[in-house]
């Protein structure tokens, strides 16, 4: 049996009033068990392999809706319990948080998922499971850096790098995340000290997404630039030679490796199952074929990111920047719980 995927991209809430009615067949759904319903933050084409992995080993079909993450939330809360949503997929678990927060997902038991993903990157109670790692390591200009002057997150307030670092804004929620990591980490006081070395530190005001803080390294604004390791492997592997040279230019120190340090800043792309879902035996299936050796080599070669499953073989143009590093043990739930304490720790050091 083929998947059925259904595309949905909200622009706004009228658009998102008007899909949610009918989008689904709520009735047919619960009573068929042959399809699951997907809402996927997650906005990457490879993933309809995964889906038709998936149909193709229980015949259960995937019906797929993608939007932003927030914009997800808010349509499953004003669907309520008539929602057809099963599965709710999003990256960073800051944002699995929110919707845990607003008391969406329902708590899963599945000693499949337990033993395969390791309990750092779960949530405690089973509220929702990490699915892929993605780390967010130091990037430097190969022609303007030595990596041997490199060493912690920590170090990159000192002055050497005044006006040489490239970052995304506040608002961008990997870099909350980060934030929230050092606040577990030092406390408050020395978070908003390190944010604030940060601040005098930027090459330029904080603008644009990781390629732009990639592109602009490559272009001589800056020396350092922190950003997702699969936004360079992207470039490297590109089509366009202007992308590839950029990728040429630039490569990737994993921080805080010494001895007694934590190791590298880790998040997740993953996703739980909501209270409302019509279909939560087959969700349950879903969630338990994307361990499968099978989904995680997708995952990782789809959007070039870290299995959560040892031993599956990780795309090689991401593993030729290198694999044995210690990344932080931290439990990605602690992004969640203190975000709105980064969020105020960014805005007082002037992290716009």
């Amino acid at each position: 049996m083929t998947k059925m995927t259904r595309r949905v991209f909200l622009a706004g809430s009228a658009a998102m009033s008007a899909i949610a009615l009918g989008s689904f067949d709520r009735p047919l759904r619960a009573q068929s068990g042959n399809a699951v319903n997907l809402y996927s933050a997650r906005h990457y084409d490879t993933d309809d392999d995964i889906y038709q992995s998936f149909t193709d080993s229980t015949g259960i079909r995937v019906n797929l809706v993608e939007a932003e993450a927030d914009q997800l939330i808010e349509r499953i809360k004003s669907e309520g319990a008539n929602s057809p949503a099963d599965i709710f997929m999003t990256v960073d678990a800051g944002r699995l948080w929110r919707a845990q927060e607003e008391g969406l997902l329902e708590k899963v038991s599945s000693p499949i998922l337990e033993r395969a993903i390791p309990a750092s990157l779960r949530q405690s109670e089973g509220l929702w499971f990490g699915f892929s790692k993605r780390a967010r390591p130091i990037l430097y200009s190969k022609e303007r850096v030595n990596p041997r002057d490199l060493s912690t997150y920590e170090a990159l307030t000192d002055s050497q790098w005044r006006r040489k670092i490239l970052i995304r804004s506040s608002s961008n929620i990997y870099n909350q995340s980060l934030v929230g990591a050092l606040l577990h980490a030092h406390g408050e006081a020395k978070t908003e000290e390190w944010c604030r070395g940060m601040v005098a530190n930027f090459a330029r005001p904080p603008e644009g997404n990781d390629t732009a803080q990639i592109q602009a390294l490559a272009a001589g604004q800056g020396e350092l630039a922190i950003a997702n390791t699969y936004y360079l492997v992207r470039l490297a592997k590109s089509d366009k030679p202007e992308d590839r040279e950029v990728a040429e230019k630039v490569s990737i120190f994993f921080p805080n490796q010494g001895s007694g340090e934590r190791g590298t800043h880790i998040n997740i792309s993953g996703g739980g199952i909501l209270k409302t879902a019509p279909n939560k035996e087959a969700a349950v299936k879903f969630l338990e074929h994307l361990v499968s050796p099978q989904a995680q080599k997708l995952f990782a070669e789809g959007n070039n990111e870290y299995p959560v499953v040892e031993g599956v073989e990780l795309d090689p143009v991401l593993a030729s920047y290198g694999t044995d590093f210690k990344t932080d043990a931290i439990n990605a739930e602690i992004y969640g719980k203190l975000n709105a304490d980064a969020l105020k720790v960014m805005d007082r050091a002037g992290w716009k």
